[in-house]
């Protein structure tokens, strides 16, 4: 029974998540990546976009999934806030791009507002410390189409323009909707810009 009980224990802290996600003050690693916006594609770059002011990276599971369709919803109702205090918006999922061409034009998620990015063997997750996890047979979207791909943890970034992380949200550490990070995200780039 006492072995019974261990295992159980055991069981149960292998299947929580490990957050190791690069902390503020790191340096954001540079990456480029094929991605879509308004159903086109075309390679995001983040050293391009940090040019432009500062940029919010946002990881996340798969397009057309539950919090991923309410995050992107969100970021795509906020994209003019964003806007504004000249801060870019890039999701990066393990998605392939021709999903991606669709979930950056549906009206419903990205609505054409903001791109999001192919990643398709976690490499660029792996460069800011995120887990990649393997699919699992049988999965299916909102659409009721198969996820055939591994799944990145929802961590959300927000890089300033000289390429250091100001901010790391995390889900699973925070424990934050994802809708808030839209939120928490959007009130950091606006707190930049009133200083």
């Amino acid at each position: 029974m006492k072995r019974l009980f261990v295992a159980a224990l055991l069981s149960s802290a292998l299947a929580l998540p490990a957050i190791a996600a690069l902390k503020p003050g790191a340096k954001a690693p540079d990456f480029a990546a094929p991605a879509s916006l308004a159903g086109k594609e075309f390679t995001f770059s983040l050293k391009d976009s940090l040019k432009k002011g500062p940029v919010v990276v946002y990881f996340y599971p798969s397009a057309f999934t539950q919090g991923c369709n309410i995050q992107a919803h969100t970021f795509a109702e906020e994209k003019d806030k964003f806007e504004a205090v000249g801060a870019t918006i890039i999701g990066v999922s393990q998605d392939s791009i021709a999903r991606l061409n669709q979930f950056s034009a549906d009206p419903e998620y990205c609505a054409g507002k903001f791109p999001v990015a192919s990643d398709p063997d976690a490499s660029i997750a792996k460069t800011y410390d995120l887990t990649a996890r393997e699919g699992r047979p049988g999965m299916k979207d909102s659409k009721g189409n198969d996820i055939e791909h591994g799944f990145t943890e929802r961590t959300t970034f927000v890089v300033a323009q000289d390429g250091s992380i100001l901010a790391t949200l995390s889900s699973a550490d925070d424990k934050i909707t994802p809708a808030e990070h839209v939120e928490k995200s959007l009130a950091i780039v606006e707190g930049l810009k009133k200083k």
